[in-house]
């Protein structure tokens, strides 16, 4: 743990309600982050987020530094996000099967029909990381934590067995799983990863506006224009790497996800009431 983050955690643990709000808002975007790739939806994200915040607040006393203030986050994020109730997305009941037969449907090579002022890079990036995100939703919570943990925050198996609470070899076990169900499942059907798959980004924007899945004027995951309109070359670095490297690459691909301003300012006032 740096230095400055332990001054904070001592401080905050000695009731420096400043100390407590500035030690929340620099793990706020990491658990975030961590709750929408679980969950997909960022208004599901946004609840469990704040639960897990809270929790972290309330059980501040109870961190002996035993292990890294992070790891210790993520251990509080990683019980809540595994019992914490179906995000509209896990209502569906997704399986990869299912999912593959849904990317299938709507397929269109006709031009997208959308105003000349929405930027077409953003919609494919929205698409992108949606769907991406959506292939998560197929795993089960434990092989999905596992998987973001390892794979995609690419935190090392002594440090993912911490958080999920199980011995490596049993991390590196649901890891192992979790990886193969995503990597095959991206060979057949994501011509992202596979080139030899016709890309269904462009193809399926139409059908996802059609099914209120993206909004042009309210997009969920892509907020960077810059970012987006680079992407092609991201792309091209990641076809370099060994195929069953691309998958992982492509999720770390993904915009750095923020905790919106509305929540940040009910933390802030949580922190601030009288009680805490």
């Amino acid at each position: 743990m740096d230095s400055s983050l332990e001054r904070l955690v001592s401080s905050a643990r000695q009731g420096d309600k400043a100390a407590l709000e500035e030690l929340v808002s620099r793990i706020q975007n990491k658990v975030y982050g961590l709750a929408l790739r679980m969950l997909w939806h960022p208004e599901d994200a946004r609840e469990a987020s704040q639960e897990i915040l809270i929790r972290v607040i309330t059980h501040l006393g109870d961190f002996r530094g035993e292990s890294a203030f992070p790891t210790w986050v993520y251990r509080i994020a990683a019980n809540c996000l595994l019992s914490v109730r179906k995000s509209r997305v896990e209502e569906q009941r997704y399986t990869f099967e299912r999912f593959g037969q849904e990317l299938d449907e709507g397929l269109t090579d006709a031009p997208l029909t959308v105003g000349p002022s929405v930027d077409t890079s953003l919609l494919l990036e929205e698409m992108k990381v949606g769907c991406t995100l959506g292939m998560l939703s197929c795993l089960d919570r434990p092989h999905r934590l596992a998987y973001i943990l390892g794979e995609i925050l690419e935190l090392d198996g002594v440090e993912g067995a911490e958080i999920l609470e199980i011995s490596p070899a049993a991390f590196r076990k649901r890891l192992s799983r979790a990886r193969r169900d995503i990597v095959t499942f991206m060979k057949a059907r994501c011509g992202l990863v596979n080139p030899e798959r016709a890309c269904r980004c462009r193809r399926r924007v139409q059908r996802a506006m059609e099914l209120g899945r993206v909004d042009p004027a309210r997009l969920q995951f892509a907020v960077d224009p810059e970012k987006a309109r680079a992407f092609p070359e991201v792309l091209h670095e990641i076809r370099r790497l060994e195929e069953t490297r691309r998958a992982a690459a492509l999720f770390r691909s993904h915009p750095g996800f923020s905790a919106p301003e509305a929540f940040a300012t009910e933390i802030r006032r949580l922190i601030a009431a009288d009680g805490q």
